[in-house]
């Protein structure tokens, strides 16, 4: 009987892991757009910051976002707890913040020329190799502004999660939520560190003289870095409009319902249906965040000069 029992809470212990680990993983699908995000921004922090301190400037920001963590996760299930209602807001303003953040990188990317990102570059370089620039106080700066940062992709990514698990029982929000809180810190910053040590590494192989072999490996690492996070930029703002706009989308009943009439308009379509269908969906998604995105902004930009004019 003692043996029935243990069988049965072993199999019920599967059974709450694994539905743990679906909730987890779809979860971990829609805060995609987050991640990118946060991979490359908390990877750009430690620019400027010589290399030997790279690692433990790395190190703090991650020690900063478990604290940010251990704050969200407790404030987003006590919302869950006694202000249901709250949920689904918090996720639309979660979204709109995606789309206008992306946004807000594009334009500024578009609207600075490249003369303008090089001579910040340089002004950059100069200051770090300037002998009299504190770069304690340097890296204090920038592990502050880092964990900043953070906390606020963290609120998002918390929400957005606590949002796909908003109808499971509350030791279930309680597991997920940890294990994504645990998962994404290890994991962005995990990445991040090794991300701003390729090219360290690629140098050191470089420098090897008789090894050919290892060489060749240095310089297509060289090659590697900057490429590496251009297109972690990239692809976490894609992201970013993707996974906003769709937010918003399932949030607002009208886009909802013209999302759904693409989507079966596109299925319809003999022999690629299937892929028309999810191509739509991503297509739509990604418009409806572009144009929301532009058009907060627009508002926010408006309401800057309206309040410097004063």
């Amino acid at each position: 009987m003692a043996g029935a029992s243990l069988l049965t809470l072993l199999d019920d212990i599967a059974t709450v892991l694994d539905d743990v680990a679906l909730m987890t993983k779809t979860a971990a699908k829609q805060t995609a757009g987050v991640l990118g995000d946060d991979l490359a921004l908390n990877a750009q922090q430690v620019t400027g910051v010589r290399a030997e301190r790279e690692l433990p400037v790395v190190w703090a920001v991650a020690k900063g976002s478990f604290v940010n963590k251990l704050i969200l996760v407790p404030a987003a299930l006590a919302i869950s707890a006694f202000l249901p209602w709250l949920i689904t807001p918090l996720l639309m303003l979660g979204g709109a913040f995606l789309c206008f953040e992306g946004f807000e990188k594009v334009a500024h990317k578009l609207l600075h020329s490249a003369d303008d990102q090089a001579k910040a570059h340089a002004a950059l370089k100069k200051a770090v190799a300037d002998p009299a620039v504190d770069m304690r106080a340097f890296e204090r700066k920038k592990i502050r502004g880092a964990i900043r940062t953070d906390f606020i992709l963290s609120a998002e990514i918390v929400v957005i999660s606590l949002g796909t698990v908003a109808q499971a029982d509350f030791a279930m929000q309680v597991a997920v939520l940890s294990v994504i809180a645990v998962l994404i810190t290890v994991g962005v910053y995990g990445l991040v560190a090794s991300i701003v040590k390729i090219d360290d590494v690629g140098l050191h192989w470089v420098e090897q003289q008789g090894r050919a072999g290892l060489q060749g490996m240095g310089r297509g690492l060289l090659w590697l870095a900057p490429r590496l996070m251009k297109a972690l930029t990239i692809v976490g703002t894609a992201a970013m409009f993707l996974v906003g706009g769709g937010i918003l989308v399932h949030g607002v009943q009208v886009l909802h319902h013209w999302a759904e009439g693409a989507a079966h308009a596109a299925e319809l379509v003999p022999g690629v249906g299937v892929v028309l269908k999810v191509l739509s969906g991503m297509l739509f998604n990604a418009v409806v965040g572009i144009v929301s995105g532009g058009l907060i902004v627009a508002v926010v930009k408006g309401a800057a000069r309206l309040r410097a004019s004063e």
